[in-house]
C-alpha cells in the first residue's frame, strides 16, 4: 500500500505540521497514489504547507512483532519435537526435531494441540478455573502452523507498516496489543472446548482501526471508495481464515471491534484546511463536530466494555 499526499502549493513554513493519512492526496491530481520520497524534508504538496517539514515515522514495531512471532513459532516447534513421539512427522528427514505433526492431526504444518496448550494457547477451562488470565495475551503470540503464521505475518506487514509510518509506533503498538486482548476475551466467552491461538485478533484490530480512521477522517480522502473496497477485501480474506483449526472468528470480531473503537480515539486527524490558516488567525476548528462525537462515543464504549 502506497503513501500519498495532497498538493497545497506555496512555500513551506518552518513550523511543524501534521501530515495527512496515506493513500489520500497526490501532487499530480490524477487519482494515482504517489510514493513519498525518502528525503528528510517532505515536498510541499501536503494538505498543509507546514507539514512539509515533517518526516514519516520510522517503522520498527511491526518488524519487531513479526520477528517475535517467528521466533516464538520456532521455540514451540523445538519443544514440540514430533519425532520423539514416534509419529509419522511431516518433513522429518529434513527438519528433524522441528518437523511438523502429521497432516491428519494438524493440516497447517505445526505443533500438536497439547504443545500449544502447554505454551499459552487460549483455553477456557484454564483461564476461568485455573486463574491463568495471562493466556488472553500469550495466545496471540502463538500460531497453529506454518501456513497460519505466514498468512498472519504477511497481512500484518501489509497493514501494519502503513499504519506505523503514518501514526507512529506507540499508537499502532497499543492498538495491536489491546485488540489482541479484546479478541481473546470475546473468544473465551464463547469457545469452551478446545484451544485457540493466533495473532488474528490483533490483526483484525488494525483492520478495525483502519476502518474507523477512514470514517473519522473521511473528508480528507479523495479516493474514498477505493480505500473502503481495499479494506473490505483484506478483511474478507482474513475472515476466511476462521474456518481453519485453532482459529476462531470470535477473536476476529472481538479484535475488530476493539481496534475500531481505538481508531476513533488514537487515529483522528485535523480536518482539511485547519493547518492552512494563517498563524494566529485560525477560525476553523481543528476537529469537526462529527469527529468529536465519534471520539466521545468510542471512549464511552471502551470504558463500558
Amino acid at each position: 500500500m502506497s503513501n500519498a499526499d495532497v498538493e497545497a502549493g506555496g512555500q513551506a513554513r518552518e513550523t511543524t505540521g501534521i501530515k495527512p493519512p496515506p493513500g489520500r492526496y497526490n501532487a499530480s491530481g490524477n487519482g494515482q497514489y504517489a510514493p513519498v520520497p525518502p528525503a528528510p524534508l517532505a515536498p510541499s504538496y501536503y494538505y498543509d504547507q507546514a507539514a512539509a517539514q515533517e518526516r514519516h515515522h520510522g517503522t520498527w514495531v511491526v518488524p519487531l512483532v513479526v520477528v517475535a512471532n517467528v521466533v516464538m513459532f520456532l521455540v514451540v516447534m523445538y519443544y514440540n519435537n514430533c519425532p520423539a513421539n514416534g509419529r509419522d512427522c511431516v518433513a522429518r528427514r529434513f527438519l528433524r526435531r522441528f518437523s511438523f505433526q502429521p497432516l491428519k492431526e494438524n493440516p497447517l504444518l505445526g505443533p500438536s494441540a497439547t504443545t500449544l496448550r502447554n505454551y499459552g494457547a487460549l483455553d477456557w477451562n484454564k483461564v476461568v478455573h485455573g486463574n491463568q488470565a495471562w493466556r488472553l495475551e500469550t495466545s496471540t503470540w502463538l500460531h497453529a502452523g506454518l501456513i497460519h503464521l505466514l498468512a498472519n505475518m504477511i497481512s500484518l506487514i501489509f497493514i501494519g507498516v502503513r499504519l506505523e509510518q503514518q501514526f507512529g509506533f506507540w499508537k499502532v503498538g497499543l492498538v495491536y496489543l489491546v485488540s489482541g486482548f479484546g479478541g481473546s476475551t470475546l473468544s473465551v466467552l464463547f469457545i469452551r472446548k478446545g484451544i485457540s491461538v493466533g495473532a488474528s485478533g490483533a490483526l483484525f484490530g488494525l483492520l478495525g482501526a483502519m476502518l474507523s480512521e477512514l470514517i473519522t477522517n473521511w473528508t480528507i480522502y479523495t479516493n474514498r471508495f477505493a480505500a473502503m473496497a481495499n479494506l473490505i477485501i483484506i478483511a474478507a480474506i482474513n475472515l476466511a481464515l476462521g474456518i481453519l483449526p485453532h482459529v476462531d472468528n470470535f477473536a476476529h470480531i472481538g479484535g475488530f471491534v476493539t481496534g475500531f473503537l481505538l481508531g476513533f480515539v488514537l487515529l483522528i486527524q485535523p480536518q482539511f484546511g485547519w493547518l492552512e490558516q494563517p498563524f494566529g488567525a485560525k477560525t476553523k476548528s481543528k476537529y469537526s463536530a462529527c469527529q468529536i462525537v465519534l471520539l466521545v462515543v468510542a471512549v464511552v464504549l471502551l470504558i463500558a466494555g
